[in-house]
């Protein structure tokens, strides 16, 4: 029997706002050969941005590999590809919309290259939803829409060493979460969440907690009756399915109880219900990634911070690890695929592990 040999795992990189720290954090990463060993990464950009950054950041020993395109990528190298001739005026820190133009291109060319298969996974660095929303219409960020360029069904889910949270509702006024619920939407969240924890992590049986919308879970409907007629029946309903959720839990006990440690995912109501305790976990390496696309999209668990960005001082941490879970999750998702396609197989080898 003939295998393929071993090869690195190829990230697609798109760059975020050129005035964010999306740069920052992307050549600071790759500047410890340690990544090098296992993930070959691509930027989308141009050379004399790149380039310009590095030397601001005193990179001087980092090389960068103009590959010009996929099919001369090297392994063991940080591999460039130009995806504009322009020269944009760079600004660190400074909120500009005319730069959304090339953060649309950097997106879409990297895309472009894990659908076609020639790029592993996707790692987006952060962007200005209001600012690229100028240059194109409609836009609400990059989970709404890699869905609409794949056709998927995006989940957004964060990710840490201590904590997986997705969100029912998400990029939405908080005056809108309780109208927008319903038992059809959270069965809908909870079924992606099981899936992606089962093909995307490998857990076999996942548990998930399930959060109430309102203080106390509503005090069995004397401030609110979202618990009763919505989140719980959904929670029954998915029980039922054979999806092991849980709850629903109230928020402040079940964080401040340290009760998540016991389930391998959560399910929030809204978009900060979820995210502030996440990010008050695990800030600093907390990963964004998007379930439910045919391709694998993760990203630093922070935005552009044009506010530190002339300052060169972001930490690079987050950006890392979305580094490393695009990795860990294409390469399950390969596996996965190789049982499926060859289950005798793949039972003759654990038979033969074990």
């Amino acid at each position: 029997m003939t295998t393929e040999p071993k090869r690195n795992q190829i990230a697609a990189i798109s760059v975020g706002d050129l005035n964010g720290i999306g740069l920052e954090v992307i050549l600071k990463s790759l500047s410890d050969d340690r990544i090098l060993e296992m993930i070959t990464p691509v930027l989308f950009a141009s050379q004399e941005v790149v380039k310009a950054k590095r030397k601001q950041l005193e990179l001087s020993q980092m090389q960068l590999w103009n590959a010009g395109s996929m099919e001369k990528v090297k392994e063991g190298q940080v591999n460039l590809i130009d995806c504009w001739e322009e020269q944009p005026s760079v600004q660190a820190g400074v909120a500009d919309p005319e730069l959304s133009g090339f953060t649309l291109r950097s997106l879409d060319a990297a895309c472009k290259a894990v659908e076609e298969g020639a790029a592993d996974f996707l790692v987006t660095a952060p962007l200005d939803k209001s600012l690229v929303a100028q240059a194109s219409e409609g836009f609400t960020g990059h989970t709404g829409y890699l869905e609409t360029k794949l056709e998927g069904d995006a989940l957004m889910i964060l990710c840490s060493d201590q904590l997986r949270v997705a969100l029912v509702t998400g990029h939405i006024p908080v005056s809108e979460v309780a109208s927008s619920l319903s038992i059809e939407g959270i069965m809908n969240r909870l079924s992606q969440l099981n899936r992606s924890l089962k093909n995307d992590f490998g857990i076999q049986r996942p548990r998930i907690a399930v959060l109430g919308l309102n203080p106390h879970n509503g005090d069995k409907g004397v401030i609110g009756k979202e618990e009763q007629e919505i989140i719980q029946p959904a929670v029954e309903r998915a029980f039922r399915q054979e999806i092991l959720a849980f709850g629903p839990f109230s928020p402040d006990g079940f964080f401040g109880t340290q009760e998540y440690q016991k389930f391998d995912g959560v399910l929030a109501m809204y978009h900060d219900q979820g995210l502030i305790p996440f990010k008050m976990l695990g800030f600093e390496t907390g990963v964004n990634f998007t379930a439910g696309l045919s391709l694998v999209r993760t990203s630093p668990d922070h935005g552009t911070a044009f506010d530190i960005a002339a300052a060169h001082t972001a930490d690079h941490g987050s950006f890392r690890e979305a580094l490393y879970l695009g990795r860990q999750i294409a390469m399950h998702r390969k596996l996965e695929e190789q049982i499926r396609s060859n289950p005798l197989q793949a039972s003759k080898r654990s038979t033969r592990d074990s």
